[in-house]
């Protein structure tokens, strides 16, 4: 962004933080140009998603739902390459036209496919944070009854943390029934943040090695297997993988 802007880049970087800095190559110059150099930086030709072991594991889980706050395009090459029918939903329309049959992947950041869909500077973050757009509405509805499974993903997002308060607080009201946990992978040990998430019913599952990759694999292939196993079978729960 600097150098298109004519800064230098340590120079540029002193000026705000990335959001305020994004903002302000909006305003100069949109996104079009940072959107295509992303899109070809992250697709790169000497990646093939074909080898990623995790990726054909989330594709072979078969759940109802994937939400995702990556721009890219990997989860839905996945379902391509592994010939696992899907719907991609970016915004409103989507959801009007295309509740079909197959995995729904959400983006809730956007889609390089659709530049004003992108939540990448101060404005459009902010924005988010209000918690009101239609895919924001389809996340509340999708995760109130139902356990959700977080993997490769922080937390650390403020409307996502704010979101699972609530909804903690929802279910404590409740006198009839309990929340259905959730759960979130860890890549090391976080006793602090293991203890605030779960006052809201988040539960962390931490690797039994250094290889988180692997630790990964193996949680993913036991899912796949359970599922396998109670295919047929009503599950109320079910399972959401977000990333």
């Amino acid at each position: 962004m600097a150098k298109e802007l004519g800064f230098e880049p340590e120079v540029y970087r002193t000026f705000g933080d990335y959001l305020t800095l994004a903002g302000y190559y909006r305003i100069q110059k949109g996104l079009g140009g940072l959107r295509s150099w992303m899109d070809r930086q992250w697709h790169a030709k000497d990646k093939d998603v074909s080898t990623s072991r995790i990726h054909e594991l989330i594709v072979k889980l078969d759940v109802d739902h994937i939400y995702t706050t990556n721009y890219d395009r990997w989860i839905e090459q996945a379902f391509d390459n592994w010939d696992r029918p899907y719907v991609k939903i970016t915004n409103v329309g989507d959801l009007a036209t295309k509740m079909q049959k197959g995995t729904q992947i959400v983006k809730l950041h956007g889609d390089f496919d659709d530049d004003a869909s992108l939540v990448l500077d101060e404005t459009s973050y902010f924005e988010r944070l209000e918690f009101e757009t239609p895919l924001d509405i389809k996340l509340r509805s999708d995760t109130l009854g139902k356990s959700v499974l977080f993997l490769g993903y922080s937390l650390t997002d403020i409307n996502i943390r704010l979101l699972f308060y609530k909804l903690a607080n929802l279910w404590k009201k409740e006198r009839v029934a309990q929340q259905p946990p959730s759960f979130i992978f860890f890549p090391r040990p976080n006793p602090i943040q293991q203890a605030i998430l779960e006052r809201w019913n988040i539960k962390v599952i931490s690797p039994m090695s250094d290889d988180s990759t692997r630790e990964i694999e193996g949680l993913l292939a036991a899912l796949a297997d359970v599922r396998q196993y109670s295919a047929g079978v009503s599950c109320e729960t079910g399972v959401r993988v977000h990333f």
